[in-house]
Formats: structure tokens, sequence, C-alpha cells
């Protein structure tokens, strides 16, 4: 008879990626703390000691998690180049999990959200944004964050009785990256 193998044991993280799969797969509503207890294989109840406030934290920790991105800025030497690569990066982190979008869409900016904000603003100004870079990343996030939604929508990932297991369309990269130019262009203007 084979050894039985201890639990994995319940952490942040895990709860977190399991979240993920299932508002993935199944939608944000079909998400409940039962649920999320039976595919962790835990009690429910065991998941609020990684997140006391319960399922509030648990949608602001989805929203933290698909929101925060970092971009290394070595190999972008231009302000442009380096507003591209963050928003390409957020971009990829929204499509990869379309089942929290519109977490990520209501949900203020927290903890390590925010500092890569912060972290935008930052390498914006180092390369020589001249303007106001906040208000270039708030433009930024909200053209993103928009795309995003369009290209979601046209997928028909979001039709329950649709069978498309891809919010990704075959547009919405040569789309994502002429209004990322036009956005681009109107901000060297200001």
């Amino acid at each position: 008879m084979p050894a039985k193998r201890p639990p994995v044991p319940l952490s942040r993280e895990r709860i977190i990626e399991a979240a993920l799969h299932i508002a993935d797969g199944q939608g944000l509503r079909r998400l409940t703390m039962r649920r999320l207890g039976d595919a962790l294989q835990v009690e429910a109840m065991a998941i609020y000691h990684h997140l006391p406030r319960g399922k509030e934290a648990l949608m602001d920790a989805l929203a933290e998690h698909v929101t925060t991105v970092a971009v290394d800025p070595s190999g972008a030497a231009t302000w442009q180049d380096r507003a591209r690569a963050w928003a390409r990066a957020s971009r990829a982190a929204l499509l990869e999990h379309p089942g929290v979008l519109s977490l990520a869409l209501t949900k203020p900016p927290k903890g390590s959200a925010l500092i890569a904000i912060g972290e935008q603003i930052e390498q914006l100004r180092e390369a020589g944004l001249d303007g106001d870079a906040a208000a270039a990343v708030r433009a930024l996030r909200a053209y993103v964050f928009g795309s995003v939604a369009v290209e979601v929508q046209q997928s028909g990932w979001a039709d329950p009785d649709a069978a498309v297991r891809d919010a990704r369309t075959a547009e919405g990269e040569r789309e994502f990256e002429e209004g990322l130019d036009a956005l681009l262009a109107g901000l060297a203007r200001v």
C-alpha cells in the first residue's frame, strides 16, 4: 500500500491560484468560499486564516494579483519603450485571467499593485517623459483595461454557452498595438 502524502500546506498564494482557476474556468459568480475550500481540499473556514476579511479580501487579492506587473527597464531606453513594455505586460496579465477582469476594472489598486504603479511613474520620469507621468500612467492603464475588456467581449469568452477557452482574439493584438501607438503619440505632444 503506497504511503499517504502529507497535505500541501495552505498559503495565500495557493488560495489565490485556486481562486483564479475557478474564476477563469467557471466565472467569478461561481467562486464561493465553499467551492474554493473544496478545490484546496480544506474546510472553507481554513481560508479565513489567510484572508481574515473573507470573500472581500479574496476579491481584493485577486484584483491585486492580476494588476501587479513588473517591467525591467534596462532594455527600454525611451519613455515610450518603457510605457509600451508596461502596457504589454498589463495586457498579458489581464488576458491570462479574464475571469477576474471585472475585479481589475472596479477595485482600486492596493498593495503591490499600487507599488507597481509608482514604479511605472518613476520609470517614465527617469526615461525622460516631459509632463505629468502620473497622468500618463492613468491614461495607459485606462487604455489597457478598456482594450482588454473589448477583446474579452469580442472573443465570446464571457458567454456561458461558448466553448471559447482563450480571451485573446486574432485582431486583438494588432488593434491593441495600433491604439497604443496612437496613445503614445498623443502623450508625446502633451
